[in-house]
């Protein structure tokens, strides 16, 4: 045994022991970050590389595999937790206790239904029951009516990751780190009211004014500057091209006066002209 936990202690790195061991999980993470099945906490740019070192070390501390790791590994609202259905594995996995199985109790579909957790201490041979969790416990605690809420929706399930997280927390805390799950931070996190933070910040705030007096030099003239009228400049109107209008052709008036004698003398003969002809 003494053997089997050297090995062990030998194989075994963790990351912020020395500066080999950094090194070493700093080349391991860069692989990691370049790879498309890792999750995309781990990808980016910025934050990947050093989320791929805390997900190796405590990889190393629950001795898992760290891909195992970082699949379930949650950030909720800011929180990291793991998923359920990861300390249920880790728990069977471990060697220590047996797979765990569930009790149900009370009535279908009342609030009185609930569900626990039971194990076996394959060292000890005493058979370990986690707290019962019924429908009415998730009800008071405001689990079962925030909006979204699963408990509505698949209560057996929920009733069955519950217990067996609080199996885990109360015999195992080791493998869950002391951190929570990630239904639990769905529950325990309120619906937050924009309305009612505001008026928490305006209540809370500080309405005093604060005179600050400042050098001359750099007082700043706080009375309005009253713009000046801008003149507006005259429009230059383009000169409109006139159509040129056509003339309408005028008769000519002749001046008895001024025509020549010849032209009297014949006029006068005409009438002659015309009375010999009717005579005839």
């Amino acid at each position: 045994m003494s053997e089997l936990v050297k090995s062990e202690n030998q194989n075994s790195m963790q990351v912020f022991n020395s500066v080999d061991n950094f090194e070493t999980a700093l080349r391991m993470a860069k692989c990691l970050t370049s790879s498309n099945i890792v999750p995309a906490i781990y990808q980016d740019k910025e934050k990947g590389l050093s989320n791929c070192i805390i997900a190796l070390e405590m990889a190393n501390r629950i001795k898992m595999s760290p891909l195992m790791v970082m699949q379930n590994l949650y950030i909720v609202y800011g929180n990291i937790g793991w998923s359920s259905k990861f300390l249920i594995a880790a728990w069977n996995t471990s060697g220590r206790y047996t797979t765990i199985r569930y009790e149900f109790e009370g009535i279908k579909d009342t609030d009185k239904w609930g569900c626990r957790a039971v194990s076996t201490e394959k060292a000890t041979g005493v058979e370990l029951k986690s707290a019962l969790i019924t429908i009415d416990i998730a009800k008071k605690e405001g689990w079962y009516d925030k909006k979204g809420s699963k408990w509505q929706t698949m209560p057996e399930l929920m009733l069955q990751y519950r217990a067996a997280t609080f199996l885990v927390r109360a015999y195992a805390p080791e493998i869950s780190m002391g951190m929570q799950t990630q239904e639990e931070i769905e529950d325990v996190i309120q619906d937050v009211n924009f309305e009612e933070v505001q008026n928490e910040i305006d209540s809370k705030a500080n309405t005093n004014h604060l005179n600050i007096p400042l050098p001359e030099a750099n007082k700043i003239n706080q009375e309005p500057q009253k713009e000046k009228p801008q003149k507006e400049k005259p429009q230059k109107e383009e000169p409109q091209k006139e159509e040129p209008q056509k003339e309408e052709p005028q008769e000519e008036k002749v001046d008895v006066k001024k025509v020549s004698p010849t032209t009297n003398q014949q006029a006068q003969k005409m009438p002659d002209i015309f009375s010999q002809q009717k005579a005839k």
